[in-house]
């Protein structure tokens, strides 16, 4: 058994003559949650693309829990168990917190009536009242449609969706970027109930205090390259920011030498 969730190994994407991510060597240890931060336009994004199933690499490699994956679009990744919650949350606004978080797989009954199966709303309430619990998500009622609820209870929802299919990895892109104040407490603390759960995480975001405060381990992209592996609780804040700025130039590598 491997000791990582997640590997990527000289994971490379071009989009012609633009060399949007090059050489990408990753990894995210069981139970790590680790920050992924940069400049817009430093290839993060384009990282999570490719690990997400969303587009396939030029070349490299991909390892989740050991074995070799190649991911031929979104379902193949969230078939083994990688979840994205993206800034776009994906939410179907006249549909209620149930539904949402079955989209696409729901759940029936009477399936061997075939077409004459009907769809199984006790199973699904139950396991949708199960994930919000397990997340520590509170939202007044599960019956009210998405588009009556405020920003940070749809961004719970979207997380709530992932911990709903028991995912392996959870990836977060920008889960605060819009959010006040309380909200963006909200979504920290299910980040911190993750943590304690010993379920690894990726956290795409530009808040220094909330990298610094949730995760292990920062990993700084700048021009489609990974310069930086850092731990948390060995840099400051100032240092993050000079590799991402690029007035720190030298490579800087964790004690496994990956980078």
């Amino acid at each position: 058994m491997s000791e990582y969730t997640l590997e990527t190994r000289g994971l490379t994407k071009h989009y012609g003559g633009v060399h949007a991510l090059e050489d990408a060597n990753f990894t995210l240890r069981k139970g790590e949650h680790v920050a992924i931060m940069g400049d817009n336009g430093a290839g993060k994004s384009t990282f999570v693309r490719q690990i997400t199933g969303v587009e396939r690499p030029t070349r490299g490699e991909i390892r989740f829990n050991g074995a070799k994956v190649d991911f031929a679009g979104p379902l193949d990744a969230r078939e083994v168990g990688i979840e994205a919650v993206f800034q776009t949350l994906a939410l179907a606004d006249h549909l209620d917190v149930p539904d949402n978080l079955f989209l696409g797989r729901e759940k029936t009954k009477w399936n061997w009536l075939g077409p004459f199966r009907r769809l199984d709303y006790k199973a699904m309430h139950a396991d949708t009242l199960a994930a919000l619990e397990k997340t520590g998500v509170k939202i007044p009622s599960i019956r009210n449609t998405i588009q009556y609820m405020s920003g940070g209870q749809r961004q719970c929802v979207a997380i709530a969706r992932t911990a709903t299919f028991h995912s392996k990895l959870t990836i977060m892109d920008e889960p605060t970027a819009a959010l006040g104040v309380q909200e963006t407490a909200q979504v920290e603390n299910i980040i911190r109930t993750l943590k304690e759960q010993g379920e690894p995480l990726i956290l795409i975001s530009h808040n220094m205090r909330q990298v610094m405060d949730l995760c292990d381990r920062i990993v700084v992209f700048r021009r489609g390259r990974i310069c930086a592996n850092l731990l948390a609780r060995e840099v400051t804040g100032e240092q993050v920011v000079a590799y991402i700025t690029g007035a720190k130039t030298q490579p800087e590598y964790m004690t496994d030498g990956v980078l």
